[in-house]
């Protein structure tokens, strides 16, 4: 094929060099996107009398048609091909002739490439959306179901408060819609047309902007055409925020890992999102959600690769910019495909109560209680705090727990104690006590998962 640059040249481009600068392999993703744009080129620059109406129906019939026989595979990517853009306008040129050499009037691949990329992204990160919405659904599906489930909540992965299996998943509920709202606003400033901008200094061309933004759903144009070619903060942002959705997964993985293991047993995956050993017929591996904390760091690593690629160039486009494509791509890709299948693995998740309550039995995690029990009679906290501490003390050299510790042996600590301290120290007294907003209380979390399904809405 030959190249649309090719006049200034005497010599063609080594094949070795035009392998290694060629960018149809990936970024040939983007053709829906690349004939869209087109389209509403083409239709701008009739409307405004740059090529004429014939010429128009001509472009507008030929890239309908190679969008067809790509969809449903009559037409294979030339591999050949410098890039996406070259192989439409090639194709192009083949099926209609020279109104075919038109399209590209008022306009360079510097913003045809920025123009396709912000669509792409666009459609992804709606994807994304709502995917994360499903996947917050099937979260508090399962806390709606475990409100009453007790478990032990953990600081320094040592027990610490009784809480609720609901209020525990509800937490990673609060960090996916954060997820959400921080896609929905990266796509907002990203959502500025590029195109028209040219190669980085605009166009002698009487051409109309706002119409193809419109067309295209954009918000408005890029105002400088520099900024217009060179922008990829979009980039950066939407990886950043798939960097945090993928740390959440992972922190949510490592949970699951944990509470999968037979040291916890708090929760049993699924088979279908499970695997074996192959010399130990006993094992259940927590596979996916091990894959998913694996591949948090793949995401960062695009993230870096992004930074790292910017950093150092000047205004306006350099080809260095061609990088941007396969970071953000993979980013998108692995982001997707861990959700995908996080879903149904939390879909078909089964909580074990028993095993929670259990656990929440052991480690004095009623200890608070007890010392906001005397703190209520009117000792001060830190009084409190160390009479309770030296409970504790004992308990373990005994080998009990606090509910286990007699009315005798308590008020040998302090007179304050009374037999309705067993009541204020019981693991469902401890959770229900808890009143204030956001809190482990049955009414707080039933107030949360209101406002996730309004979220959802």
């Amino acid at each position: 094929m030959d190249k649309m640059w090719a006049g200034r040249f005497e010599k063609a481009l080594d094949k070795q060099a035009d392998d290694f600068n060629s960018s149809i392999h990936f970024d040939k993703k983007m053709y829906k996107q690349d004939i869209r744009g087109s389209l509403e080129h083409a239709l701008m620059l009739s409307s405004c009398g740059i090529i004429s109406q014939g010429e128009y129906e001509k472009i507008a019939e030929g890239l309908t048609s190679i969008l067809d026989d790509l969809n449903n595979g009559a037409l294979a990517f030339d591999e050949n091909a410098e890039d996406i853009h070259m192989f439409v306008e090639a194709e192009l040129t083949k099926r209609i002739g020279d109104a075919g050499k038109r399209l590209h009037t008022a306009r360079s691949r510097n913003d045809q490439v920025a123009l396709d990329l912000r669509l792409y992204m666009r459609d992804e990160a709606g994807k994304i959306i709502l995917m994360l919405k499903e996947l917050i659904s099937a979260l508090s599906e399962q806390a709606e179901k475990n409100q009453k489930s007790i478990m032990p909540g953990y600081t320094h992965l040592q027990r610490a408060q009784p809480i609720t299996f609901a209020h525990h998943l509800l937490a990673y509920c609060m960090m996916l819609m954060r997820d959400v709202t921080r896609l929905e606003d990266a796509i907002k400033r990203m959502n500025y047309s590029p195109l028209g901008s040219c190669a980085l200094a605009g166009t002698t061309y009487p051409t109309n902007r706002d119409m193809v933004a419109k067309a295209l759903s954009f918000d408005g144009i890029c105002l400088n055409s520099i900024d217009g070619v060179s922008d990829r903060d979009y980039c950066v942002e939407l990886e950043g925020a798939f960097s945090l959705i993928m740390m959440h997964l992972s922190r949510l993985s490592e949970e699951i890992i944990l509470w999968s293991s037979w040291e916890f047993k708090f929760i049993e995956l699924d088979d279908s999102y499970t695997t074996g050993s192959s010399i130990m017929p006993q094992k259940k591996n927590p596979d996916m959600a091990e894959l998913v904390r694996g591949k948090t760091g793949r995401v960062y690593g695009d993230l870096m690769a992004t930074l790292t690629m910017l950093k150092g160039i000047p205004l306006a486009y350099n080809k260095d910019m061609q990088e941007d494509k396969e970071a953000i791509f993979d980013a998108t890709e692995t982001v997707q495909k861990c959700i995908e299948v996080f879903i149904p693995m939390i879909r078909t998740m089964k909580a074990l109560p028993e095993n929670m309550y259990n656990a929440a039995k052991r480690g004095f995690i009623n200890a608070t209680d007890l010392a906001d029990y005397l703190t209520k009679k009117g000792l001060p906290f830190r009084s409190a705090y160390k009479i309770v501490g030296t409970i504790v003390g004992e308990c373990i050299k005994k080998n009990i727990t606090l509910d286990e510790m007699s009315l005798e042996e308590y008020k040998a600590h302090s007179d304050i104690f009374d037999s309705d301290l067993y009541n204020e120290i019981s693991l469902e007294s401890c959770v229900a006590k808890r009143i204030s907003r956001g809190s482990t209380g049955y009414e707080s979390v039933g107030e949360q998962l209101k406002y996730v399904a309004e979220f959802l809405k």
